[in-house]
C-alpha cells in the first residue's frame, strides 16, 4: 500500500454548499429565510442577546453578595495528619502530594476533626482554633502561610 493509493470511502467527504448560484441550488435567500436581523450580512450578535427581549440574565431577581475575591480552601482534618512521620514539617505541597488535598483552590485549612498525638510543624492557609489547640498541645506548631 502506498500513499497515492489512499482513497475515502464514499460519503466521507461531501462538497461544499455552495449558496446563492441561482434556484438550482440554495439560491435566492441562501438558506436564511426571508429578512429579519439574521438574513442580514454581518448577522452576529452577543451570548445571551435574545433579540432586543430583556435577556434572562437581567430578568431574574439577585440576592445576596458574591465576593469576587473570595479565597477557596480544600479542608483537610487533624487525624488526617497523623499518616506523616512524628516530627514531620508538613507542608501544603506535602498534604497534596499525600492526596488529602485534591482539586484547583487558593489554598488548604487545617481542621479540627480527629485526634493527634505525633509533634507536626504544620504550614497552612488557615486553622480553626480547635486544630490549633489540638496541635500546639500535641507538641507542634502551625505556621499560616498565604500562598
Amino acid at each position: 500500500m502506498d500513499l497515492h493509493s489512499l482513497s475515502n470511502t464514499d460519503g466521507a467527504r461531501s462538497s461544499r454548499i455552495r449558496l446563492g448560484r441561482g434556484l438550482g441550488s440554495k439560491g435566492k435567500t441562501c438558506g436564511k429565510g426571508h429578512k429579519g436581523q439574521m438574513a442580514r450580512k454581518g448577522n452576529k450578535h452577543k451570548l445571551g442577546f435574545e433579540g432586543g427581549q430583556m435577556p434572562l440574565i437581567r430578568r431574574l431577581p439577585k440576592r445576596g453578595f458574591h465576593n469576587p475575591t473570595r479565597k477557596e480552601l480544600l479542608p483537610v482534618n487533624v487525624g488526617d495528619l497523623a499518616q506523616f512521620e512524628d516530627g514531620a514539617e508538613v507542608t501544603m505541597l506535602s498534604i497534596r502530594e499525600s492526596g488529602l488535598a485534591n482539586g484547583v483552590a487558593d489554598g488548604i485549612k487545617i481542621l479540627g476533626r480527629g485526634e493527634l498525638n505525633k509533634k507536626l510543624n504544620v504550614k497552612a492557609s488557615s486553622f480553626s482554633a480547635s486544630a490549633k489547640a489540638k496541635i500546639e498541645a500535641a507538641g507542634g506548631s502551625c505556621e499560616v502561610v498565604i500562598p
